[in-house]
């Protein structure tokens, strides 16, 4: 692949952790030569110029995508369709646009319907990399390194903006890969989404009973491993499961199907069986491995 090209101007909507993140990189990779930045919360802009993730503040993302040849749009992915009819006036042929969202199909028919003769700019991606912590203060040029981003093209995107997307990831770091939208959500609600579920559910299910607190206090290092994400940033993930759903749904249902083996093992007492629903789970999951971002069996 060629090498990534130098940008003149990063318009940068959204300066929390995952964009804030993303101008740090590209400014230390030396593939941008000026950031202007937007966020909803003009203190979020300031503290992010402060921190030198952004070289200027838009008062608008409009305005944030005046003079830009690439833009990240680093909001919830609720806000998405807000943010494209927000800056679409200036949606160029020659721009660079892409996002960070955690679902795609959404996010690709907001493009169309917003975009329309200027989706071809708009690449959708998603780096699968994140942290509990939100905000521009955790803001870390190495959070991507090493870190697997998928791009969702669609029929409409221009080759020329799909390969300087792939080109711009893997210069600070990333492994990139490609699939589609639909794909995508249907994967992610199974690895992603629905995990996020269970530790969210089960760390409520605990604290709602008489001796919850007590019962928390006990926990050792399986239940911090376990629950780990179950304190990941509420607004962004209600977006995440709600735009979701369909898939998230079917996932669920079949988490239902597969709990329900366990629970009528133990109820009719079977051992045997138990353990060999067990032993089924232990021996995929220690075959199970990362490997170059992707996750192999």
């Amino acid at each position: 692949m060629a090498d990534a090209p130098l940008f003149e101007q990063l318009g940068l909507i959204g300066c929390g952790l995952m964009g804030g993140s993303f101008a740090l990189a590209l400014k230390r990779a030396g593939l941008v030569r000026r950031v202007v930045g937007y966020s909803k919360s003009p203190s979020t802009t300031e503290r992010a110029r402060q921190m030198g993730v952004i070289d200027v503040e838009a008062p608008s993302a409009l305005l944030a995508v005046s003079g830009a040849d690439i833009v990240l749009i680093a909001v919830p992915v609720a806000a998405t369709e807000a943010t494209f009819k927000a800056i679409r006036h200036l949606v160029t042929p020659e721009m660079l646009i892409m996002d960070v969202g955690s679902t795609k199909r959404d996010v690709v028919d907001a493009a169309r319907s917003v975009l329309r003769e200027q989706v071809g700019s708009f690449v959708p991606a998603h780096p699968i990399a994140g942290r509990e912590v939100a905000g521009v203060e955790h803001a870390d040029p190495d959070l991507y390194l090493g870190k697997p981003v998928i791009l969702t093209p669609i029929e409409r995107t221009r080759t020329a903006q799909l390969q300087r997307a792939a080109a711009v990831w893997t210069a600070i770091g990333c492994q990139v890969s490609k699939m589609s939208p639909d794909a995508h959500d249907a994967a992610f609600a199974a690895v992603s989404h629905l995990p996020h579920v269970l530790a969210f559910a089960l760390v409520n299910g605990i604290a709602a009973q008489p001796q919850g607190q007590e019962f928390l206090s006990l926990a050792g290092p399986g239940f911090r491993d376990f629950t780990r994400i179950a304190a990941s940033d509420p607004k962004v993930w209600r977006d995440i499961l709600m735009t979701n759903r369909t898939e998230l749904l079917a996932q669920s249902q079949a988490f239902r199907d597969a709990l329900q083996a366990f629970e009528q093992a133990i109820a009719r007492g079977d051992a045997d069986a138990l353990e060999r629903l067990i032993e089924q789970a232990s021996t995929l999951r220690s075959r199970w491995r990362m490997s170059a971002g992707k996750p192999h069996l």
